[in-house]
């Protein structure tokens, strides 16, 4: 079966770093574009980035412009989100996801139909 499993979350201090793992089990990731939401403390869950097949990045809020990075390793079946410069208002659990398309939303919203069960980043001083 199709599944997406999230790695990599964990307490970090502000201005760390941090690095995400979505790896894909059942199904090639290489041929599709992955988003990455988050969803922090008593907010509804958005969308963060995608990045499509041909490794354009689409952001989905200006917030995390210049520090957040995605990136593929087709060998692992793997997409990474790397995060710089982590500010507290990043806490949240982070989420990945596909659907069948190989190119990103503009505007995060499209139904996906895989999902992984989430990640735990908390930034604390």
């Amino acid at each position: 079966q199709a599944q997406l499993v999230e790695s990599g979350g964990g307490l970090v201090s502000p201005g760390e770093s941090l690095r995400m793992s979505c790896t894909a089990s059942g199904f090639t990731l290489e041929y599709h574009a992955v988003t990455w939401f988050r969803q922090a403390p008593g907010t509804e869950r958005g969308a963060v980035s995608c990045l499509s097949k041909t490794d354009d990045t689409t952001y989905y809020t200006d917030s995390v412009k210049g520090r957040f990075t995605m990136s593929r390793d087709n060998a692992k079946n793997t997409v990474y989100l790397q995060i710089d410069s982590l500010k507290p208002e990043d806490t949240a659990t982070y989420y990945c996801a596909t659907d069948l398309l190989d190119y990103c939303d503009e505007d995060g919203s499209r139904y996906m139909d895989v999902w992984g069960k989430g990640t735990l980043v908390t930034v604390s001083p």
